[in-house]
């Protein structure tokens, strides 16, 4: 719970917040958008998470989508190890994954991030309200560094 509380103080100028709280973090804004609503239509986005050749890789790693559009991302871990997958600007990113390498122990299950254990699965339903380029990451320590991160164009 510590740990939760003290990630939210750390980026307050990033995030608004509306509370803390177990398992995740309550947010009331978003860089990249908002989360969506699984009774509308979506599009589904396969994102898989994986390590092989001392490398870590989501794919796709470059995903485009329009202005308005609600995707469902479909993310699997096909990994041996924990993966996440956080959806934010490059800047959110670096700046939370600075923080995960204090707390690594840190695990997400917000409206933009999962953690998935390996062999698992979940979904992440979003709305891009936003043009821009946004970031897809692991933050977990290390994993980002070895190449886990993609993009979203959103147009």
């Amino acid at each position: 719970m510590r740990t939760i509380a003290i990630f939210g103080l750390a980026l307050l100028p990033t995030f608004a917040w509306a509370a803390t709280g177990d398992p995740g973090h309550k947010h009331k804004t978003f860089s990249a958008g908002t989360p969506g609503d699984p009774s509308k239509p979506a599009r589904t986005v396969e994102v898989t998470m994986r390590e092989a050749d001392g490398s870590m890789r989501f794919a796709p790693d470059r995903i485009e989508v329009k202005r308005g559009e609600q995707i469902r991302f479909a993310l699997k871990n096909a990994g041996t190890q924990d993966h996440e997958f956080m959806l934010a600007t490059k800047e959110e990113n670096v700046t939370h994954g600075k923080l995960m390498e204090r707390f690594p122990e840190m695990e997400h299950d917000d409206p933009n991030g999962k953690r998935l254990a390996p062999q698992t699965s979940s979904d992440i339903i979003w709305k891009f309200t936003k043009n821009g380029t946004f970031e897809f990451a692991c933050l977990i320590p290390g994993h980002y560094q070895a190449g886990m991160h993609g993009l979203i164009m959103v147009k």
